[in-house]
């Protein structure tokens, strides 16, 4: 007999276990499920949108509430045998009842859940009641029978399986929630059921593709019983003896090609069916071999090292039930259109969505996966041990079949906290998670997902006895810079993988405005609410250093703070590039933003695209040029050879050719090399008004021999022309013509209409070169403003005199 599934999403209402400041209707609030609290109160107008101006901190009742959903549904009996109550996801210390009847309880948003109910369900009506505990009372319930444990921030997040971020971050806003956050269903099914279902697609010792695959099964009697299996072309049966309850093959898929990262090869995709007599189950997997060398931290896929060319993400919403797939997936053709190949899902946060994975799969990213423990000391006592020993089993099963997961990682900075930030003393003895990091995930990465590497934790250098940031082993988080000491310091050093590093920026205009309400003013209360960052603001203005000047308007402010995140971090990948192979991957701190705010972010929380998202496109191209230590290193990362006549030219600021020299260069595939640098284009006679040239084909780089805050740039003169409709016949072409040397060229189109957006940015001409920008999205009232401050700016606008 056909499994039934019956969706339970409909007729849900919340109400509120006690007072609360805001008016409930007596028979409770209408709630959406997917959902939680916050969302089902916006949606009500019952508080104001949290992103806005500084209305989070009116809403920290909210997670202090205990809360309960109540729904109806008409069942009748339908024949089989058992019925359960599916949960895939509860935020997340719960109690199910059914029918007034308690069926189990939950206290883990990183797992579902499933209560076998068929005895209580009735013919007719039925209730269903989720009741929340609030997570300030159960985690610091625990907190205090456990004892504290240090981290970064007093909130305790570790004493609770939950989006520790949801407890406030760094960039991030304290919005503490509760609700049914993933589906809800009835399954019902007579005799045997696919209870789950692992896949692993790598390659065998000869490199044929090969597929192993886990059946579970619940219900199936005293009998022995037989599935198969079907992908690409190949098939075998499963035979799961009488009393058992598990089968197990492995199957040669000769007629399947690799999958690869989008930056090395094609993203091709295989279905999976499962067969037990009348059920199936059918799932999507792809086939490469995944390899870590330990001390270099080197990835490589299908025993090809890949540069990592990363950025961290951050979950894309403090709500995560409200991402669709499509702004998931419009997320990361942000990040492939950047030249991005991996993306780091950061232990603050969650398991991603299904949608998540497989739209990493089929766009080629690969996904380096933190298990959710971040920044903290996190105990070991039960109930958390086993919580976290069923959150890591299902996740690992969940996410096996993903071609584009290529690694564990065991937390995010925990490792180093032990290590360097004074932790040992106050622990005193109390567990702090080692335990997990080095015993629990490790074996059951082993015994459930052997196929990808598992690393204890990043920063880490291989060994718990050698010192968490050894830039000679492992991975390194670089935030020195930032914190303490100018950008030029990523320079200092050569590291073998850099897993985080990152510098602050504003977010696109047009986010701003819609957050901030009132003027826009460097220190207005509004605007300081959405800075997170300890001494942010004060750090922004510092990290300008000798390399732009200080700002003297709210615009300038904008404008410089952006330029210097995109040129901090563009200093720093091109630093690490050009010590290919020693230096095999660097991962931004981060690709995106939960909600408007300031943060190290590319792509800010509505969405837009940061001047950094441009430096990132070109820093992160297969072709790269940097200058470092008298040479331009010339970093290839595509699969052909790079070669050509290198120009290489001194010339004033005017375009006069001071010195020039060419060679004839050669760089092979996922290769460097080294050109030194002629002393006669490598010293400037003046180089405050003096730059180098270096061509090669199509590509450039300008290099200055002096920070701009010592240059003698001219104030800015350009030609400006815009035409209505570009080769598509829509949006903008703007056309500058420069006249002087014109620095960092950018154009903010949102600033005219919050969806008008540019194809390009930080565009540096010699004089009388010509830029083209495309502009779309939006029709403007006044288009000739694209020609004008404060859209258009460039460096010589406030170094020029």
């Amino acid at each position: 007999m056909t499994s039934r599934h019956l969706p339970l999403h409909d007729g849900w209402t919340l109400t509120a276990e006690g007072s609360v400041p805001v008016g409930l209707p007596r028979a409770g609030l209408p709630a959406a499920v997917p959902g939680c609290v916050h969302t089902d109160l916006l949606a009500a107008g019952l508080i104001d949108d949290p992103y806005l101006d500084d209305n989070e901190e009116r809403l920290g009742w909210i997670g202090r509430t205990d809360w309960t959903y109540r729904t109806t549904f008409e069942w009748s009996d339908d024949g089989h045998e058992f019925t359960d109550l599916c949960f895939d996801g509860l935020d997340t210390v719960a109690t199910v009842l059914l029918n007034g009847t308690e069926v189990g309880s939950t206290a883990n948003q990183h797992r579902g859940y499933r209560f076998p109910v068929r005895p209580l369900l009735r013919e007719g009506t039925n209730t269903l009641a989720v009741r929340f505990t609030a997570p300030y009372t159960y985690a610091e319930a625990l907190r205090d029978k456990l004892g504290d444990r240090p981290g970064a921030y007093t909130e305790p997040y570790a004493f609770i399986r939950k989006m520790a971020c949801n407890f406030g971050w760094d960039w991030g806003p304290t919005l503490v929630t509760s609700g049914i956050w993933r589906p809800v269903a009835l399954e019902s099914w007579t005799g045997p059921r696919i209870a789950g279902v692992k896949v692993l697609g790598d390659l065998d010792p000869d490199g044929v593709p090969r597929l192993s695959l886990s059946l579970s099964v619940e219900g199936g009697g005293d009998g022995p019983l037989e599935a198969s299996v079907e992908a690409a072309g190949a098939r075998a049966l499963l035979a799961v003896p009488a009393g058992e309850d598990h089968a197990e093959t492995t199957l040669a898929v000769p007629g399947a090609a690799r999958w690869w990262p989008h930056s090395h090869g094609e993203q091709p995709l295989y279905d999976v069916t499962v067969r037990l007599g009348e059920e199936a189950w059918t799932g999507r997997t792809g086939f490469r071999g995944v390899s870590l060398e330990r001390e270099a931290f080197r990835v490589a896929v299908n025993d090809e090292p890949v540069f990592v060319r990363g950025v961290n993400w951050i979950p894309d919403d403090c709500f995560p039930s409200r991402l669709t797939r499509q702004r998931i997936s419009d997320r990361l053709d942000q990040a492939v259109a950047a030249n991005v190949n991996l993306i780091r899902v950061w232990g603050g946060g969650l398991y991603e969505s299904d949608d998540f994975y497989e739209l990493c799969d089929e766009k080629g990213l690969l996904v380096w996966q933190d298990f959710p423990f971040a920044c903290a000391a996190y105990p070991e006592e039960q109930p958390l041990y086993d919580e976290v020993a069923a959150e890591v089993r299902e996740n690992l099963v969940r996410l096996s079949p993903h071609p584009s997961l290529v690694l564990w990682c065991g937390n995010n900075e925990n490792l180093e906290g032990h290590a360097d930030w004074g932790w040992q003393e106050k622990l005193d003895g109390r567990s702090w998670g080692a335990g997990y990091y080095h015993d629990l995930l490790p074996a059951l990465c082993a015994e459930i997902d052997p196929s990808r590497p598992y690393w204890p934790g990043s920063p880490y250098s291989g060994s718990p006895e050698l010192p968490p940031q050894d830039p000679e082993r492992g991975t390194v988080h670089l935030w020195d810079v930032w914190n303490r000491v100018d950008y030029s310091h990523y320079a200092d050093t050569a590291h073998r993988f850099v897993a985080e590093f990152g510098f602050q920026g504003p977010p696109v205009h047009a986010t701003l405005r819609r957050a901030v309400s009132g003027p826009l003013e460097t220190g207005s209360p509004l605007l300081t609410h959405h800075q997170k960052a300890e001494d942010g603001d004060a750090k922004l203005l510092r990290g300008l250093g000798d390399h732009l000047p200080q700002p003297g308007s709210f615009d300038d402010w904008h404008w410089l703070t952006q330029l210097n995140q995109a040129r901090a971090v563009a200093f720093g990948i091109r630093h690490f590039r050009s010590h290919t192979p020693y230096c095999m991957g660097s991962i931004v701190w981060q690709l995106n933003d939960c909600w408007p705010v300031v943060s190290w972010a590319a792509v800010d929380g509505d969405g837009r695209r940061k001047p950094l998202w441009y430096a990132l496109r070109s820093v992160y191209a297969d072709r790269l040029m940097a200058v470092r230590d008298g040479a331009l290193h010339l970093v290839n990362d595509s699969p052909g050879l790079w070669e050509g006549t290198l120009r290489l030219t001194r010339r004033t600021l005017e375009g006069e050719v001071l010195a020039e020299g060419s060679v004839v260069v050669g760089t092979g595939p996922r290769d460097v090399t080294r050109v030194p640098l002629p002393p006669s284009v490598a010293v400037p006679d003046d180089p405050v008004r003096e730059v180098l040239v270096a061509e090669l084909g199509d590509l450039r780089r300008i290099e200055f021999y002096a920070e701009d805050t010592e240059v003698a740039l001219e104030p800015a003169r350009y030609e400006v022309t815009v035409t209505q409709g570009d080769e598509s016949g829509i949006g903008y072409r703007v056309t500058v013509t420069a006249g002087t040397l014109l620095r960092d060229l950018a154009l903010f189109p949102d600033r005219l209409d919050p969806a008008a957006e540019v194809d390009d940015m930080l565009v540096t001409l010699l004089p009388g070169e010509s830029a083209v920008f495309h502009v779309t999205g939006a029709v403007l009232a006044d288009p000739g403003a694209l020609g004008r401050r404060p859209v258009l700016r460039c460096v010589n606008d406030l170094a020029g005199g």
